[in-house]
């Protein structure tokens, strides 16, 4: 591709969040502009974002040539340089609605009236950062995980003014950074964080409760469903273990906890309607009963070969070895 060719995008926010985002972007095929509050912060960073990648090829996270690649794709500009011309444009300042309303305000200003806008907001309702753009219909939140080069999810939230034709365009860009994307609504914390932080919540409790120790629980969850959590999210494991099996556990769980644990309506209405995950044939997402040999066989390959993976890496260094 030349650089004609190559389409242009910019992010405005030029730290780690940012820059990984603009890396991601760079490594697809696009020309990148990044901006900062100043130039001079987005010239520093452009610099890191070169340097990180070279030591990323070095221990062979990146291609070999990533850092050229970079280094010839990635540039530093103001704001206003960055948007001009730019045909998507990710806002990745920090999660405070008074600065991203203002960058946001900068960046509609500035930017082609048909370019599309994205936020990496985690928390923020993406209809209250849409009073701040103008045409809001090519507005979106886009949101990326830290790191945000080696993180394959991301969130694509439109609020309820979005334009449906826009989603397409976004998943096409996202996707050629070799990341998957997921449609959610627009509602606080939207997925991510509304899983994420439950998990936090209830391993504190168990903390609080003197149940386990910090690094028990985390022990735990490693080891046992976050084992599984790379290869099957929650549905595909509650349909594999049987959601009558889910429903007796919710019942034993609500004789301490009934408010706490009760059990969800839909996974009621399921197991009353006889509709038990995989062994039926139908469930949350409803896998035919013949496939069930097959992706048993899968499940074991890929918890095998997880199980292998983590024992060549060896323990995140958290802890002395001596401890």
């Amino acid at each position: 591709m030349t650089e004609q060719e190559r389409p242009v995008y910019a992010v405005i926010g030029s730290g780690y969040m940012g820059g990984g985002i603009a890396q991601s972007l760079a490594l697809s095929g696009a020309d990148v502009r990044i901006a900062d509050v100043d130039i001079d912060i987005a010239r520093g960073n452009r610099e890191r974002l070169i340097a990180e990648a070279g030591q990323f090829a070095a221990d062979g996270l990146f291609a070999a040539d990533a850092a050229t690649v970079i280094a010839e794709r990635l540039t530093a500009a103001t704001i206003e340089d960055a948007v001009a011309g730019a045909s998507f444009i990710e806002e990745a300042v920090p999660e405070k609605i008074e600065i991203k309303h203002a960058t946001l305000r900068r960046i509609s200003e500035a930017a082609s009236p048909d370019a599309i806008i994205g936020s990496n907001t985690s928390t923020i309702l993406i209809g209250r950062l849409a009073e701040a753009v103008t045409n809001p219909a090519r507005f979106l939140g886009v949101h990326f995980s830290n790191p945000a080069p080696f993180i394959p999810g991301v969130e694509l939230i439109p609020h309820s003014g979005t334009d449906d034709a826009v989603l397409p365009v976004v998943e096409q860009i996202v996707t050629a950074t070799g990341k998957e994307t997921a449609r959610v609504k627009d509602a606080t914390g939207f997925v991510l964080n509304r899983l994420q932080y439950a998990l936090f919540h209830e391993a504190t409790q168990l903390v609080e409760e003197g149940v386990a120790t910090p690094e028990d629980i985390d022990t735990i969850v490693r080891t046992t469903f976050g084992f599984r959590l790379p290869f099957f999210g929650p549905f595909a494991i509650a349909d594999m273990a049987g959601l009558d099996v889910y429903a007796f556990c919710y019942a034993s769980l609500q004789t301490e906890f009934p408010e706490r644990f009760a059990t969800p309506k839909i996974l009621a209405d399921l197991v009353s309607a006889g509709k038990l995950g995989t062994k039926s044939g139908a469930g949350f997402l409803d896998v035919p009963a013949d496939r069930t040999p097959e992706l048993v066989a899968y499940r074991n390959k890929a918890y095998v070969a997880m199980k292998k993976l983590v024992d060549e890496l060896g323990p995140a260094p958290i802890h002395n070895s001596e401890s």
